[in-house]
Formats: C-alpha cells, sequence, structure tokens
C-alpha cells in the first residue's frame, strides 16, 4: 500500500518538534518531484521551520467541486526507553511488524502524525477521483501548536478541512479541548553535601501515554510516586537532603520515568531503607494492578559524586508544592458520557542551570472544553507551585474546537464509512488537543472532521499502528474525497 511505502520514508526523517528542518525539506522535494505546487510558510520572520502547503489539481470531472484541505502536523513525540541508544536529531526510526501492528524498537513510532501525512500525500498521487486538494503540513503541533498558532490569515483557499490526527477506527472527531501550559522556576543556591550514605530512588516501567488521551486510564504518574516517596522519608528522616531530582520529558506524556538522589547521615542508612520499603509497599498495592511492569528501586551511589544539595528548606518546599500539584482528571463533561472535561498532567521536574543560576523547572499542562475551568486549574497549579517560592509562567494556550452536529461534512464523512465497512461511525468529542480550534479562529468559515487509523499508546515507546486498520481508513479518505 502507497501510504506505508510513503511513511516508511517519513520514518527515516528526522523531525522532533521544533526541528522539521529535514521534514520541510523532503515536502519541498516530493512536491517538485510530482509536479505539484509547494508554498512554504515561515513560523516566524527568519525561523528555520515552516509550515509547508502543496497543493493538488482536481482530477477530471472534479475541477469545478469545491476544494478540500487534508491537514496532519510534520513533528513528533520523541520518546524512548531508557537504556536505548537513539539520536532524534540524527538517526532513522527502526521499525518492525508484530501481529498486525508495526512498532518501533524502543522509541516512539511517529505515526502520530507521520500516518496523516503520508495519507495525505498517498491521495494526492492515488487514480482515485477527488476535487482541488490543499495538503497543509503544520510544524511543532506537540510542543504548542506553533504551526497553527502562526498560520498567515488568507492562504487556505478551501471551506472544508479533514485534520488526519485522530487514533481510533472507524471514529470521526467533532471537537477537542483547548488547552495551556504552566512553567515554574525554583532557583537556589546550591549547598556542599555532608558526607554520608548516598542513594538513588528511581520509579520506572510506568505506560505513560498521551496525557489527553490516556489521562483517564489509571495510567500512574512516576513524578508523583517518586515524590511521594520522598516526601514520606522526609517526614520520618528530617536530615535526607535531596541532590538531584529528574523526572518525565514532555508536557503532552505522562512521565513514565523519575530519579531522585538522596543523603543522609551514615546513622539513618537502615532507617532510609526501611522506610522506603514502607512506603514502597503502601504505593504497591495502590496501583500494581493498573502498572504491573512498575519498578520502584532504591540502590546505593558513590557520595563523591553529589557534592551539593539543595537547601533543606527549599527541598521541602519543592516537595510540599509537587505533593500539592494536581494531576489528573479534574471533571468530566456532563453532556458527552465518558468524556474528561478537565485535567491536567505534571509533566516534567528538571534541575537546570542558567546565568541567573541553578533552578528546578516544572512543566504541566491543562486541558479542558470549558475555557474557565480550563483557566481555573491553570491557576490552581500556579497558587501550589508558588507555594514554593517558585516563579510561575504560562504559555499562550489554545482554543477548544466546539462540536457541530450538523455539520454537512461530517454527513458525508460517516456516510463515506458506511460505504466502506458497511458499519457505522463513532461520533466524538475528543480530549486531546487539535490544531483544529486555532484554524476556526483565523478561518471561521471552515466545517472541519478529524479521523485518521487506530494507533495505541502514542506518545511512549510502545506506541504502534494498526496494518488493517490504516488500510480502511485510506479508502476511507478517498471514498470520502470521491463523495465530495
Amino acid at each position: 500500500m502507497q501510504v506505508l511505502e510513503i511513511f516508511n520514508e517519513i520514518t527515516k526523517i528526522p523531525r522532533p518538534s521544533k526541528h522539521e528542518e529535514q521534514m520541510n525539506a523532503w515536502l519541498r522535494q516530493f512536491a517538485k518531484d510530482h509536479n505539484l505546487i509547494c508554498e512554504s510558510y515561515p513560523i516566524h520572520e527568519g525561523a528555520t521551520t515552516a509550515n509547508i502547503i502543496i497543493r493538488v489539481p482536481a482530477t477530471s470531472g472534479y475541477e469545478d467541486r469545491e476544494g478540500v484541505i487534508l491537514q496532519a502536523h510534520q513533528d513528533m513525540v520523541c520518546e524512548k526507553d531508557s537504556g536505548v541508544e537513539h539520536d532524534f536529531m540524527r538517526d532513522p526510526i527502526q521499525t518492525y511488524e508484530k501481529d498486525g501492528w508495526l512498532h518501533a524498537n524502543g522509541t516512539t513510532l511517529g505515526a502520530d502524525n507521520g500516518i496523516g501525512v503520508a495519507m495525505a500525500l498517498a491521495a494526492a498521487l492515488s487514480d482515485a477521483p477527488h476535487p482541488a486538494l490543499e495538503l497543509l503540513f503544520t510544524t511543532d503541533e506537540e510542543t504548542g501548536l506553533t504551526g497553527a498558532h502562526c498560520l498567515p490569515d488568507g492562504v487556505l483557499q478551501g471551506k472544508r478541512l479533514i485534520n488526519l490526527d485522530n487514533e481510533d477506527d472507524g471514529q470521526i472527531c467533532m471537537g477537542c479541548a483547548g488547552g495551556i501550559d504552566t512553567l515554574a522556576r525554583l532557583y537556589y543556591t546550591p549547598e556542599k553535601a555532608e558526607a554520608g550514605f548516598a542513594a538513588r530512588i528511581s520509579v520506572s516501567g510506568l505506560q505513560g501515554g498521551h496525557s489527553g488521551e490516556d489521562i483517564n486510564k489509571n495510567r500512574a504518574n512516576a513524578n508523583k510516586i517518586l515524590t511521594r516517596i520522598l516526601f514520606g522519608l522526609l517526614k520520618e528522616i528530617p536530615q535526607l537532603r535531596l541532590a538531584q531530582i529528574d523526572g518525565g520529558n514532555l508536557r503532552n506524556a505522562i512521565a513514565r520515568e523519575a530519579k531522585a538522589v538522596v543523603i543522609v547521615p551514615m546513622k539513618d542508612k537502615e532507617q532510609l531503607r526501611v522506610q522506603f520499603n514502607v512506603v514502597t509497599s503502601v504505593i504497591e498495592q495502590e496501583i500494581r494492578r493498573f502498572e504491573p511492569d512498575m519498578k520502584i528501586e532504591l540502590e546505593s551511589c558513590a557520595d563523591e559524586l553529589f557534592d551539593a544539595v539543595l537547601p533543606a528548606a527549599v527541598a521541602e518546599r519543592l516537595l510540599l508544592s509537587l505533593i500539592a500539584c494536581p494531576h489528573g482528571v479534574f471533571a468530566m463533561s456532563p453532556d458527552i458520557e465518558g468524556l474528561v472535561q478537565t485535567s491536567t498532567n505534571l509533566a516534567s521536574v528538571k534541575m537546570k542551570e542558567d546565568e541567573r543560576g541553578n533552578y528546578v523547572e516544572i512543566n504541566t499542562s491543562q486541558r479542558s472544553s470549558v475555557e474557565s475551568e480550563k483557566h481555573y486549574l491553570k491557576d490552581m497549579v500556579e497558587c501550589a507551585l508558588r507555594l514554593s517560592g517558585a516563579e510561575v509562567s504560562h504559555g499562550d494556550g489554545y482554543p477548544g474546537w466546539k462540536p457541530n452536529p450538523s455539520s454537512a461534512l461530517l454527513q458525508v464523512v460517516k456516510d463515506s464509512w458506511y460505504e466502506v465497512t458497511g458499519k457505522d461511525a463513532q461520533v466524538v468529542a475528543i480530549h486531546a488537543g487539535l490544531e483544529c480550534g486555532l484554524f476556526l479562529e483565523k478561518y471561521s468559515h471552515l466545517d472541519m472532521v478529524a479521523f485518521g487509523p487506530q494507533m495505541r499508546d502514542v506518545h511512549s515507546p510502545a506506541e504502534r499502528l494498526n496494518l488493517a486498520s490504516t488500510e480502511r481508513t485510506y479508502r476511507w479518505l478517498l471514498k470520502t474525497l470521491e463523495k465530495l
């Protein structure tokens, strides 16, 4: 199938968020090789990455039909299992097939949203009938929807848009949540560590996943588990000092791994081990059924490698704030059964340094289909983090996409799925963030839907793409374009 051939080429192209230069170049060359018009729209003056629009003429007999925009994003979430050697800036994704699914070797697959790009390009090359197409490939969707934010007015000509960034077989999305990120920086002056027993505490083996689609699936957050352990230890061993903390990676992924290094006086060595076992046994009883592969470990490490620690008062305030900082589902929709309305993700905790000095950086992201709740939860997170003494800021955020059940495009897409499969499509709104809300801000006339093939565990190294669903979804897309 041509879709998978194109996707295989895309997996060879490094394309982390904010670094889609090679993907930009590949798309421009693709358009040139197939005699298609290609337009490039840098996200800001002097930027090295750009939104790409490829214009495809209508097939014979469809020249008078209204055009259609096919949209996907170029970037991918870059996550890998610990111990896997992979440079996302240089290395191709290594893939393999198993039991009808396409996987990657220890990394994210990038089917989110490379398979959407591949489907749009395959449709452009197909002999199947279609109206004029605008293939819109945005940049930096995963870390801020920057491309959609920066898309200029007036460059889109069509009035109907199909977003190819959904992840369930036979499902049509007609609305999504809005979101906003919150960043905290807690500056401190390191103190010299006193001699003692140094131990590394690590949490690993969690499922992780998408911070929107998977937030209601009882998946544990490594940052919350680690800080709960550290807080429990500190209550029993007040002399405990925090030398290192590092958890999670991406704002839109549930943290799968976290670790910390603590130093205690030698006299407290055994108490540390005993209290660690007490705290972790309780945690394991609570969540083992949801996280069967979870590992919580304590191992000694050379204390001379950690000659500096956070001031005791700073470390205590940090742990208090992280314990208080909410994570998970905040509210369910009263209108759509099973839909998460509002949630937050404690995404990452990192120790960093800049010209001002040392600091702990905390990243969170909030989502909601209700704007007022989104901002209330953002303020709640800010309050919890400010209690540590941290400086807190927020991103620009992005709006939700209000469902339109009377959409004419929606009806065509539903009919097309039935013609392809003989089954009724599922119509939903989702808790993940799509770019459609931002498109509506500049192109308020757009009639939009989103669909795509079945994927599982996106934003984690367990990400996989169902091959049979990919074939069905591509036929669905072609049938939709024919009917339009």
